[in-house]
Formats: C-alpha cells, structure tokens, sequence
C-alpha cells in the first residue's frame, strides 16, 4: 500500500478522479487503535492479533488495561469512504516497543496519523507524538474517552504532551462509527492545512 496517497483508482470519462489516501493509526498499548479501525472500516478490516501470553505479560506494560486480551503484533488494516470520491486506507501501527522497527515501512507515502491517547497511561503517547515530529508527518491527538477514565479537557492533554502549536486534539469513543469518522475527517482537513502552509512558507 506504499504510495497510496493521492493515487488515482477507477476514473471515468467525464468524472473526478478517485482518491485513496494512507493514514496511520498509532499510540500506545490497549489505547484502542484496532477498535478505531474496526468501526470504521467499510470492509471487514485485516488484523494481525494474537493472544497476550505469559512471555509477552513480562514485557508489555498492562498497567489500566488488565482486561486486554490479545495484541497487534504487525499492523490492522481497514477502509472508509469520507465522501465521493476521496477513501482513506487506515493501517493501525503495533503499540508495543519490540514492533516500531515496522513504523517506518507503515509511514511511507501517509497523508499524516492520529495518535490515539488514553488519560491512564498518557505517557504511552510520547513515543508516538515524538515519531511524527521527527519525520515532519502531520497528526492530531484523539483522546479515547474510556468510560472508568478521569475526562480532561483538549487545551490539558494539549499541554500534557508538549505538543506543538496548531497540532489538533480532539475527544472521541473509537467504538462509535461517527465519533471515528470525525477524527479522520479533522485530520484530513489538518493535513491539508499543514502541507499548504509549508508550501507558501518559501513565498512567503
């Protein structure tokens, strides 16, 4: 899937062209990359899970997502139509440390990522969040509302994390399809502005 930003699919005579965009999904353990994914993909999304077993329980930091049950351990994949003619092809990055020798195959040819946060274990973004700005791909911060988490607001998980001026953070519930839709559409329109912005930068 390297490449697919911009590439146009299916074009008729008369007709716009399609457009496939790449977006990652990433964050930290347990932080609800698959269930994004999942709920939003308008195709049964291909995912790469197996069980936690006792050898990954001595690595893997379980600390607030002791029900978890199962891991990422190459990527999840999934596919949604934002409007006619623009789709977006989603590839959910593993969490853990021992997979982020995958990330950078996964990042090839992205339009940009959202970071998924959990308030219990916000630290676990940072690997994420520093990634991203090394290598100039633009996100937004998705706070995953957990029911049993404390609710803090945009402009507090914003200063939490250090992040740069203009990076997006937005509240969500990645098991509802519409909260889902609207993450990738705010990074769609995020993305945009970013990459117009260091276009006119030189004008300027």
């Amino acid at each position: 899937m390297n490449g697919a930003q911009g590439a146009p699919t299916g074009a008729g005579p008369g007709s716009d062209p399609d457009v496939t965009l790449k977006v990652l999904v990433a964050g930290g353990f347990g932080a609800g990359k698959t269930t994004l994914v999942g709920s939003v993909s308008e195709i049964h999304p291909l995912r790469t899970e197996e069980r936690l077993s006792e050898a990954g329980e001595m690595v893997d930091d379980t600390g607030g997502v002791d029900l978890k049950g199962s891991t990422t351990v190459a990527m999840d994949f999934g596919r949604i139509t934002i409007r006619q003619g623009l789709s977006l092809y989603l590839f959910g990055t593993p969490g853990q440390d021992r997979f982020w020798f995958l990330w950078d195959d996964l990042s090839e040819g992205a339009l940009g990522a959202v970071v998924l946060a959990d308030t219990r274990r916000l630290q676990d973004c940072f690997p994420a969040v520093d990634y991203f700005e090394r290598r100039s791909i633009p996100f937004l911060v998705a706070v995953n509302c957990f029911a049993e988490s404390h609710s803090y607001g945009a402009d507090e998980v914003s200063r939490a994390l250090d992040l740069d001026r203009g990076t997006p953070v937005v509240l969500c519930d990645v098991r509802d399809r519409d909260s889902g839709k609207e993450v990738l559409v705010r990074l769609v329109e995020h993305a945009g502005r970013w990459r117009s912005d260091r276009v006119l930068d030189p004008v300027g």
